[in-house]
């Protein structure tokens, strides 16, 4: 693909601090100084496949991890203790061995947004994100069959109150408008017998169940094929639509490109390629992932960083994992963000972008930066030695320590003028300055 071409440093667009520094934040929340050098010494496209391979933290992923995050994950579902949930998928983006698979995770979680509003089951609101967690990087096909079997997205669509000769619409539109074609690329005819087709989904005992005596299985005109679709054929005729393979380019060039820096051709061939793979989203994200567009200079710290990045990557920045601090705290702050985990505010979504700094989440964003110098991310408060971690990366000396933490929080960001940061005075000078760099505007892009 002419304009996907693997990115090579060249003299006008060296493998630098900072474009190391961008894969990290743009895709896996953050990097330890360890990491970054790491991936300095190498070549980039090596570094790129650490991310790809779940092999990018070299830092701060417990050897329990896997049995810490099904206690925890059970833990809730059982209590039931939805703040416990959220503080479950927080554990597991700060402390996961495959970070970018959290980051679909949430991408997923985004496109076929489902809130526990009207689900009101945390069970399965769990099975959701671990189905999202499970197919993140396979075909989009896996996916969609998965999701017409999930239970909560059939109750957040009223799958069960569609059967035969009342058709409810509500599945069928939104799965063409929302998580396949698109708006402007189906009729409301093909919506009237997608939901047909969809007819006998429903929600039993907590479990999907397919009841066929209230299923349509009469013949349908969708997209202008005919037959006695059902759900599953429903999705394969979607599924090989051009426009599907569109919907989803789209969706990936918002997830790690900033506005306006992909044109029409690229879009176009990223989608021709999601075509010719059988929509294979991990193909797509390593197309991304390893192009010269991805580093390239009108990419980097152009995109408005998003609540989940800002809490995590200072506390991967500070190595905070020894003692980590409370996820439960860390889920109240998300939410001051304005990202509360399993409660998106409609079926479209989050929308993201600018939408992310409103005057309340950016006060949130400074008392945050302040609560995690402060040590008020723990409960109780604890204040992690920041001379300890200059000193370990020989950083002691003032100017060291902040053009170490400018990489990891800002990306090499230039200094702003004194007028677009705060001066706060905190107890210790790294301190002061981490909390500088965060309180500052160039904090919220990434």
């Amino acid at each position: 693909m002419r304009t996907w071409q693997l990115y090579q440093p060249t003299p006008q667009q060296p493998w630098t601090p900072s474009r190391a520094a961008h894969l990290h934040r743009r895709t896996v929340f953050g990097a330890t100084w360890k990491e970054l050098q790491r991936d300095l010494t190498g070549k980039p496209q090596d570094a790129v496949t650490r991310v790809l391979s779940d092999e990018v933290r070299a830092d701060g992923v417990p050897d329990e991890f896997t049995s810490l995050a099904n206690l925890i994950g059970n833990a809730a579902t059982e209590q039931p203790n939805v703040e416990r949930l959220k503080a479950w998928w927080i554990y597991r983006v700060l402390f996961t061995p495959a970070p970018l698979q959290e980051r679909l995770t949430l991408m997923w979680h985004n496109h076929f947004a489902t809130s526990n509003l009207k689900v009101n089951n945390l069970s399965l609101m769990k099975l959701q994100n671990d189905t999202f967690r499970k197919h993140a990087t396979a075909p989009f096909g896996d996916l969609l069959h998965a999701m017409l079997r999930d239970p909560a997205l059939l109750i957040w669509l009223d799958a069960s109150s569609n059967r035969r000769g009342h058709a409810n619409e509500n599945l069928g539109r939104e799965l063409m408008e929302l998580f396949t074609l698109g708006i402007g690329n189906y009729s409301e005819s093909d919506v009237k017998n997608a939901a047909r087709a969809l007819t006998g989904l429903t929600v039993k005992e907590g479990q999907f169940h397919f009841d066929s005596h209230r299923h349509d299985a009469g013949q349908k005109t969708i997209l202008t094929k005919t037959g006695p679709f059902n759900a599953d054929q429903l999705a394969d005729v979607l599924l090989q639509n051009p426009a599907t393979a569109k919907r989803l380019a789209s969706r990936l060039i918002g997830e790690f490109f900033s506005e306006g820096v992909v044109n029409e051709t690229a879009y176009n061939e990223l989608a021709s390629q999601l075509r010719t793979t059988n929509l294979d989203i991990g193909k797509a994200v390593e197309t991304i992932l390893r192009s010269q567009l991805f580093f390239s200079d009108t990419n980097i710290n152009s995109r408005i960083c998003d609540p989940l990045s800002f809490l995590i990557a200072p506390l991967r920045a500070l190595e905070l994992f020894d003692k980590p601090p409370s996820t439960l705290a860390l889920s109240e702050w998300l939410q001051r963000m304005g990202l509360d985990l399993f409660y998106p505010p409609n079926v479209a979504g989050w929308p993201g972008h600018r939408t992310w700094l409103t005057t309340r989440t950016v006060i949130a964003r400074a008392n945050y930066a302040a609560a995690v110098v402060s040590g008020e991310v723990y409960r109780p408060a604890y204040v992690s030695d920041l001379q300890e971690l200059a000193k370990k990366h020989s950083a002691k000396k003032d100017d060291t320590f902040e053009k170490m933490m400018k990489t990891l929080l800002l990306g090499g960001a230039t200094d702003l003028p004194a007028k677009e940061s705060t001066n706060p005075t905190t107890d210790s000078r790294e301190a002061s300055c981490v909390l500088k760099l965060l309180t500052g505007f160039r904090a919220h892009l990434h």
